[in-house]
């Protein structure tokens, strides 16, 4: 024993040297691993999951700590118990290798921002790096030094409950976004103890399950795949992401996790991605239920050889790696490649040096709760406001607030939250009495929680509303109805809320929605029933503040909608970037099906591609948003008509406050190449910028695209093809300034 600890200690101090230097890091990664035995090499892409949340620690997962047969551990322990599992890696295994502690930070720790696809609804990157800053830095004052996030799946089908962790529909703004995220979780140097590794997930296609059913197959063709769904993971790895997340879908009937030809050839091979990839829960186990692995050696022997570094909970890498190896069906040199990747992430994260995490007092700061505020304001989408309603004056009167998530701490913190404390949330109810005081303020849930199914409630909210001058509706879902594994056929208020909509209607007052949830809803009922509509998704943390803020016109609307909000579950998948078909319809096309005369001569009304009921056009489109301003953009102008491959094409516009008060609003810059090797979408979002003016004021916003911006992917190869090309600018997919150029 005496000649162990010497040479333990002479191995981490050699390991600490070479990362915090920089220099030689590669050759000390290596030389660890020749001192490694091969169930240690096994250990480091076996990630542990713990529930235990007791010290000591469980004897089981303490013996696989000492013996150096856990890379990773996640979820599921306090501060304390990561501490003491970090103290037996590091101190009573043979080699002293820290422990990459994973969690699920997705949309904040302590302080909970809001849900991922209200925060694409900002259309602002650089507030979401703060986010994901401040979530970094909240988690690594607790000892995690990596999350699964973020999630990246493009999302054209609300149905799919995990939508709530997307960035929406558009591969451009979720590249953008991806970039954020990145940034904010990994920083500029991931060995700072404020910074996390990042997680691009879910690779890939996930988010293309049929019928928006949660783990479903996807069907996705090779033009499609690279053009849509794979860009964003390609910045990922440009961002220098530490670690990508297998997914659990098959794609084109081979699983994702097992998918030799998206992580060996794409990411590995063709990106040149080195990080290390991880699955997602068990997903290696799911190859066999997928029918494609007949049994756990077999499923690990293909997951492994595709590429996926480290198990996720599943231990079949502990359990059979080894007999693989030794039967030949591995190599050991594989085994090596898939350490290396880890280990190198751990020194880059400066666990060598400091596995424990910054020890620094980081949760729910004055700046924190500032962004958090922030996030809330610029991620609410006004869909309505009839008559100006909104924004109220703070002499309204007497205010009804009603509906169950009026006062529901937990639940407006959203979906995927392991961290955030309800005590620690500012509901609506609350940030109203602060801001009106209690007197003014009338509060009848009218329902207990959102998916009640009585009116018990209902004539104790009804008499609130009448003896009230405004009524403030906060509709929505719990928190649970939203994420992983709760996709939804029918997109309507769960419960009796309806009912309880209707019933405030008939009393004509005043009437604002606002919308706390994690999915889109079928709400164009409501826009008859309500005089404005807030749709403010699940706020996090400082919920109530941001609204009050919104309803009272402290701050006026500028979030945008990052998915197309169909007027039925009908029209599902509807997307703005669609292609064009050789029958597009328009108005003018649209045959509705009460106008067909009866008995009427069969004829295909018009051939083009239309829904008799419901027509061609969704309720509102990508890139929608009021404000209490309003803008007029005009005069769009190109520094060239025709640009070569080595050029770069200004574009300009003005844009105008013609309102009554200062706002922001989200310039938007959308192509269409008119024609293509292959069909091109019918609108392109290329680039977005938030721009702040005054009543009166004017500003001209400039976008720049060179060549590279036009490229696409036939299913071959990527090419840029010379062709005519329109240009639009304005603040949503239908705007209709617009100018033309060509590319020679």
């Amino acid at each position: 024993m005496k000649y162990i600890l010497p040479f333990i200690l002479t191995i981490v101090v050699m390991i600490s040297l070479s990362c915090s230097s920089g220099s030689n890091e590669q050759n000390k990664v290596d030389e660890l691993i020749e001192e490694m035995t091969l169930d240690e090499k096994i250990g480091q892409l076996n990630q542990l999951m713990n529930f235990v949340d007791t010290i000591p620690v469980d004897p089981y997962f303490y013996n696989l700590l000492k013996e150096g047969k856990v890379g990773s551990v996640l979820n599921g322990y306090s501060p304390e118990l990561i501490k003491e599992m970090q103290r037996i890696s590091v101190e009573e295994s043979r080699l002293g290798i820290p422990l990459l502690v994973g969690r699920d930070v997705i949309h904040g720790y302590r302080t909970i921002f809001p849900v991922n696809i209200g925060l694409a609804a900002t259309f602002n990157p650089e507030l979401v790096k703060e986010c994901t800053a401040i979530a970094a830095k909240e988690a690594r004052s607790e000892g995690i030094n990596w999350t699964f996030a973020p999630m990246m799946d493009i999302s054209r089908d609300p149905r799919w409950g995990r939508m709530v962790e997307s960035c929406g529909e558009d591969p451009y703004l979720t590249e953008e976004m991806t970039k954020a995220y990145i940034q904010g979780f990994q920083g500029d140097d991931l060995s700072n103890t404020k910074n996390i590794a990042a997680t691009a997930k879910h690779y890939v296609g996930y988010g293309a399950a049929i019928g928006g059913r949660d783990y479903n197959t996807t069907l996705i063709p090779e033009a499609e795949l690279r053009n849509v769904y794979l860009r964003p993971f390609k910045v990922a790895v440009e961002e220098n992401v530490a670690s990508v997340m297998s997914g659990f879908n098959e794609l084109n009937g081979i699983p994702t996790t097992g998918n030799q030809y998206t992580i060996k050839e794409i990411l590995k091979g063709e990106w040149d991605f080195q990080g290390f990839v991880v699955s997602d829960w068990a997903s290696i186990r799911n190859l066999t239920t997928h029918g494609y692995a007949k049994d756990s050696i077999d499923a690990t022997l293909k997951a492994f050889t595709a590429g996926v570094d480290m198990d996720m909970s599943g231990m079949h890498y502990l359990d059979n790696l080894k007999i693989l190896v030794e039967n030949g069906s591995i190599d050991e040199s594989l085994i090596d490649d898939a350490v290396r990747r880890i280990l190198s992430i751990k020194c880059k994260l400066g666990l060598f040096e400091n596995p424990y995490g910054n020890n620094e007092n980081e949760l729910l700061t004055e700046q924190a709760l500032d962004i958090a505020k922030k996030a809330v304001i610029q991620s609410t989408v006004l869909l309505q406001n009839k008559n100006q309603v909104l924004p109220l004056s703070k002499d309204v009167g007497k205010v009804a607030v009603i509906g169950p998530l009026a006062d529901a701490p937990h639940e407006q913190m959203g979906t995927w939250v392991f961290d955030g404390k309800s005590e620690n949330s500012i509901t609506p109810l609350n940030a109203l009495k602060n801001y009106l005081g209690e007197e003014k303020i009338s509060y009848a849930p009218g329902l207990k929680i959102s998916r009640t199914r009585n009116r018990e409630g209902f004539p104790e909210a009804i008499q609130a509303a009448r003896n009230s001058d405004a009524v403030i509706l906060f509709m929505g879902d719990e928190s649970i109805l939203t994420g992983e594994a709760h996709s939804r056929a029918e997109l309507t208020l769960p419960g009796y809320q309806n009912q309880l909509i209707e019933e405030i209607s008939k009393l004509n007052k005043p009437t604002v929605l606002v919308m706390m949830t994690g999915v889109i809803h079928m709400i164009e009922p409501y826009l008859e029933k309500v005089d404005a509509l807030l749709y403010g998704w699940h706020p996090g943390t400082m919920g109530g503040p941001g609204y009050v803020d919104l309803l009272f016109g402290i701050e006026s609307p500028s979030g945008k909608l990052p998915i197309t909000f169909p007027r039925t579950e009908g029209q599902i998948p509807i997307y703005y970037n669609h292609n064009n078909t050789g029958h597009p319809a328009d108005d003018e096309s649209w045959v509705r099906m009460y106008d067909i005369p009866v008995k009427a001569w069969q004829t295909s009304l018009g051939n083009t591609n239309h829904y008799l009921d419901y027509g061609f056009e969704p309720l509102f489109e990508f890139g929608f948003g009021l404000s209490y301003a309003d803008f007029k953009y005009s005069d769009i102008e190109l520094s060239k008509k025709v640009i070569s491959m080595n050029d770069s094409l200004v574009i300009t516009a003005k844009i105008k406050n013609t309102g009554g008060c200062q706002a922001e609003d989200v310039a938007q810059l959308y192509i269409r190449d008119l024609v293509g090797r292959i069909v091109r979408p019918v609108k392109e979002l290329k680039r977005f910028k938030r721009i702040k003016l005054n009543p009166g004021e004017e500003k001209i916003i400039e976008f720049i695209l060179k060549p590279k911006d036009l490229e696409f992917h036939d299913g071959e190869k990527w090419i840029i093809e010379p062709g005519e090309f329109q240009v639009w600018i304005g603040n949503s997919s239908k705007a209709s300034l617009m100018s033309g150029f060509e590319l020679k």
